[in-house]
């Protein structure tokens, strides 16, 4: 239990306490009942809700809440080092350690730290630098024919074990019996230009459908999306500088023309701070609620597809080689590594194949 005192009504002493509530983490809320201290809660914070069976006030546990109630952030190992042995408790401290010294992003600490955890829970008391290859071998075999998991996730799986032995304990020669799983080559799903037309014509919530009009019209990732400041924003230059993308790398795209009027329109009536997206606790907008936009307006837009956020940025890739760009040029665009990844989008846009008519239709 953390106390706090950050929310101040008439000297009312507020106590913070992490927990979960309908298979969700919360903080609860807990203080003398007080309608002044009630209602500077609920105008400080909204969404904050009361739950009846636990006679307290709470709030979803996510950083920008944590942030903005000045309580400590999450350690990526909270709760998990009870359930193993000191020794391999030991390794999953120094697994975390050596990931934030080689400033993996925290999206990969977390996902090398999952699955890394995973091995330890199922070695129980058996110490992880006691394994051999073919210890290891025998794991990522009863993995795959557990699970059934699909090539890329055995991939991840795979690289987090892989940096322990390599990066942490320096061991070279583990992985030389453990090959990667080949990845089937997939094409990227994309929508046409009149479905895009049609989710944005019902997207009626101007800060939502900023979002979704950015995301496509300069092929930007969800995260990139988020983490857009204002000082990104050239309007003089008409370009905006995309920092820290995946692979931690920096790139500017064009601002489009058209957007220019509906970004002014937004900042004079949200007057974000710092961040472009604020989120409604203060702090940058969730890469969550931003794909919920997106699920909502192909709902509403009734557009019958599997496709998620990123298909935006497909969209914006294939569209852009349909109208002649260059591929280079659009892998400087798009941030990619390799060229190989852009090329991707040359299989979904070759038109001149599709004009040549099957044997069939010639009997």
């Amino acid at each position: 239990t953390i106390q706090n005192t950050h929310i101040e009504v008439n000297k009312s002493e507020f106590t913070f306490s992490f927990g979960t509530h309908h298979q969700k983490n919360v903080i609860w809320i807990r203080f003398l009942y007080s309608k002044d201290a009630i209602a500077a809660l609920k105008s400080k914070f909204p969404s904050v809700r009361w739950s009846q069976t636990q006679k307290a006030w709470y709030l979803p546990d996510i950083p920008s809440v944590r942030e903005a109630l000045h309580l400590p952030k999450k350690k990526i190992s909270d709760g998990a080092l009870n359930s193993l042995s000191p020794e391999n408790a030991n390794a999953l401290k120094r697994f975390e350690e050596q990931l934030i010294l080689k400033s993996y992003s925290p999206s990969t600490i977390q996902t090398y730290t999952q699955e890394f955890r995973s091995l330890l829970k199922l070695l129980k008391h058996v110490p992880v630098d006691s394994l051999t290859p073919e210890r290891l071998r025998d794991y990522f075999l009863y993995v795959h024919r557990k699970y059934k998991i699909k090539e890329s996730a055995m991939n991840t799986k795979i690289n987090a074990i892989k940096f322990y032995f390599e990066q942490v304990l320096h061991r070279n020669s583990m992985f030389f019996d453990n090959p990667c799983p080949k990845k089937p080559l997939q094409l990227p799903k994309v929508l046409s230009k009149q479905q895009i037309k049609k989710i944005l014509s019902v997207v009626k919530n101007p800060k939502h459908l900023l979002m979704l009009k950015l995301c496509y019209g300069m092929g930007l990732r969800v995260s990139e999306i988020v983490n857009l400041k204002i000082e990104d924003i050239d309007s003089d230059t008409m370009r905006v500088r995309i920092e820290n993308a995946k692979g931690k790398k920096d790139r500017y795209v064009r601002l489009p023309d058209s957007i220019l009027p509906e970004l002014r329109s937004y900042y004079k009536t949200f007057r974000p701070k710092y961040w472009l997206f604020e989120g409604q606790y203060g702090g940058k907008y969730s890469i969550r609620s931003v794909q919920a936009v997106f699920k909502t307006a192909m709902q509403k837009a009734k557009i019958d597809k599997r496709i998620g956020m990123h298909g935006l940025r497909h969209s914006y890739a294939t569209h852009l080689i349909e109208a002649g760009a260059d591929i280079r040029y659009l892998k400087n665009l798009l941030g990619h590594h390799s060229i190989k990844t852009t090329l991707r989008y040359t299989h979904i846009t070759d038109i001149g194949a599709l004009k040549w008519k099957s044997p069939l239709d010639q009997l």
